[in-house]
């Protein structure tokens, strides 16, 4: 009998994540007005996302391992999915500053907890032939969600302008469905890791050291990539400068996350295909092309284009790297390796965005879109001549 590709579990998983980043994706276009508003300046607005990120970074690699040495994943996604639900509507008691840091970091905390332990579910249900389309149709309904809460966070301040704190309210409706959705997915038994001390919180940065050399001749290029791959703010930035209005840019956003969620899945079926490495290439090279054309041009057309392969780029990394990932490393270690490279990817991200900010004040924003493209180009240059696949048929213990 021929096996589903997607399952009622990913079926189950998918539609969390759109609930979520709906609930998320609400929030972010008036997160900085309402900090604003009451009383944070520019400065404590970057150490407060600053130390949420960081927090989630280094959190994913300490409960992804956890996961791993238990056997469990559901009890880790149910609470990781329960905390980021529930510090929607916290944000709206108090507008306390150290409040307010609260919220943000138990909101980072519940990402930290779900998203290794959910990946590497979704490894199980996956076969090696089938993680491109699995990872791919995960990601393609989690942007579905980031295009949906924006979109419901305009028409809400439309109708109620200023209201920031009734909205963070609302934001707590799609928040609990999906903690309900958690409630009717099963897991299955795993191996239980016996290798890995569980409540080491060291282990999220000794994994690397001690992982597969598949494992490493991947992660540490795509970890160099993400070192100069800042924040979309700058590409924002940019288009503001060259004249687009604030409508203008909410519409090249949206375009972008449309983009992605149409593709995220169809790529991830050509990846199945014809391989992950050939896709996940592809997608590096849209980038670089997108940032050097990002430095050269200034105009809306061509911010359009450059768009549009952000978000063919997007669709065809995101979930490829992961489903690669979980083809390289035992089974008992998937939400280890995940959680390894995504911590380690959010700590590079944030470094990235401090070096962009370096050569944009220094330089200017051209060369700092050139480095950029630059490197990632070496990078594409590194995983054609020193990566290989692993053969699909080869499924590791």
């Amino acid at each position: 009998m021929k096996r589903r590709v997607i399952t009622k579990t990913v079926w189950m998983l998918s539609l969390v994540s759109l609930f979520t980043d709906m609930a998320s994706e609400m929030l972010y276009p008036v997160m900085p007005l309402y900090l604003k508003e009451i009383g944070f300046s520019m400065l404590t607005i970057g150490i407060l996302e600053g130390v949420a990120e960081a927090v989630a970074g280094l959190s994913k690699g300490y409960f992804g391992a956890w996961s791993d040495s238990t056997g469990k994943r559901m009890p880790f996604v149910r609470w990781g999915y329960g905390l980021s639900a529930a510090s929607k509507p916290m944000l709206a008691l108090f507008s306390y500053l150290p409040w307010v840091f609260l919220c943000r970091t138990v909101d980072r905390v519940g990402k930290g907890l779900r998203t290794a332990p959910r990946d590497a579910l979704l490894s199980d249900e996956a076969t090696p032939a089938t993680k491109g389309r699995v990872f791919g149709f995960h990601r393609s309904m989690d942007t579905v969600g980031a295009m949906i809460g924006p979109g419901a966070a305009l028409v809400f301040l439309y109708y109620f302008p200023t209201q920031y704190k009734e909205l963070f309210l609302w934001a707590f409706i799609p928040g609990v469905a999906a903690i309900i959705l958690t409630m009717v997915i099963r897991e299955r038994r795993r191996p239980v890791s016996t290798v890995r001390k569980p409540f080491s919180f060291k282990t999220s940065f000794a994994y690397l050291p001690r992982a597969t050399q598949g494992y490493k001749m991947l992660v540490i290029p795509l970890l160099v990539f993400t070192l100069f791959n800042s924040s979309d703010v700058f590409l924002l930035i940019r288009m503001k400068d060259a004249g687009l209005s604030d409508t203008a840019l909410i519409g090249v956003y949206i375009f972008y996350n449309a983009v992605y969620a149409a593709l995220a899945y169809p790529l991830g079926h050509v990846a199945d295909k014809w391989g992950l490495k050939k896709v996940l290439l592809t997608g590096l090279v849209l980038f670089a092309v997108v940032y050097f054309g990002m430095a050269v041009f200034d105009h809306w057309t061509a911010y359009g284009v450059m768009f549009f392969f952000y978000g063919c780029y997007a669709a065809a990394t995101e979930g490829i790297a992961k489903a690669w990932i979980s083809n390289v490393v035992p089974k008992e270690e998937v939400a280890t390796a995940i959680g390894t490279f995504e911590g380690f990817k959010n700590l590079a991200a944030m470094c990235a965005s401090f070096i962009a900010g370096v050569l944009w004040d220094q330089f200017g924003p051209a060369t700092a879109f050139l480095s950029t493209a630059i490197v990632t180009s070496g990078v594409v240059v590194f995983i054609i001549s020193r990566v290989k696949e692993p053969a699909k048929e080869a499924v590791l213990p």
